[in-house]
């Protein structure tokens, strides 16, 4: 979840984005991976933005990843095979602190194959970077602060002082979920106001997504007590169990334990 909050908030603050790894608002259009290659790329952290002539390409981590290394250089080709005269940057974002040694790995080595990358370590980052661009204000409680709580607490006074409602929602949320890394939900309720992060695009498709995921729970569950109740009715009429196991698909053991619920009833 995380790092598609990352991801909501490099796509749509590009600028802010780009200000921050880049040093200048350069302009940025997305990329999309299908245009590298036809073959599956792992898109859930992976944002790509171009300019003219160059790509920037940035991955948001919440944990290490041994794979970092390798998927920045097949990224690396893959651009190089569409673009080869662009120039590339690629950026690795860890968000939860860690003494982890992989989120300190900048380089992928193969033989005589060496391909190097940039990694930001957000807790390690000054946290006035953050404060005073508002795409940025969600990643300032995650920087190098003995004090989150003080930090989220600004945070909001800057979100407050946003005169564009969506922009507002939306910052305030993406904040508020980011916030979940360092500090418990409770203090970060008292902070940033429920009803403006309810109201953000980011919190509705949170919202969209869970109902899915409960709608996939609910189809399930109902297939399995349907699957519970066929393989009763088959053992009720005397069905051998190896047969009920082949129609219902349920284990030996399964249909077992169901057969003991028929004795004991």
């Amino acid at each position: 979840m995380y790092d598609n909050i990352c991801k909501f908030i490099a796509e749509n603050f590009k600028d802010d984005l780009a200000t921050w790894l880049l040093g200048s608002p350069i302009k940025l259009t997305e990329l999309s991976p299908t245009e590298l290659s036809s073959e599956p790329i792992r898109a859930d952290s992976l944002i790509l933005l171009q300019s003219d002539d160059l790509v920037l390409h940035t991955e948001f981590q919440t944990d290490a990843d041994e794979d970092i290394p390798f998927r920045m250089l097949d990224y690396r080709v893959r651009v190089y095979r569409r673009f080869p005269n662009k120039t590339m940057r690629q950026v690795v974002i860890y968000l939860r602190k860690t003494s982890s040694e992989l989120v300190s790995e900048n380089s992928f080595k193969l033989n005589n194959t060496y391909h190097q990358f940039e990694v930001i370590r957000l807790w390690e980052q000054p946290t006035d970077r953050f404060m005073s661009i508002p795409g940025l204000l969600p990643f300032a409680v995650l920087s190098q602060t003995n004090d989150p709580t003080m930090v989220l607490t600004q945070v909001a006074s800057s979100v407050e002082a946003i005169s564009d409602r969506q922009l507002q929602r939306n910052i305030a949320a993406a904040s508020g979920i980011l916030a979940g890394l360092v500090l418990n939900k409770n203090v970060i309720s008292k902070i940033l106001r429920s009803e403006i992060m309810r109201e953000s695009v980011i919190y509705q498709q949170i919202l969209e997504e869970g109902e899915a995921k409960g709608e996939a729970k609910g189809e399930a569950k109902g297939k399995a007590e349907t699957t519970r109740k066929m393989a009763l009715n088959l053992l009720r009429i005397g069905m051998s169990l190896e047969q009920i196991a082949q129609v219902t698909e349920l284990s030996l053991e399964q249909i077992q334990v169901l057969q003991e619920e028929i004795q004991k009833s």
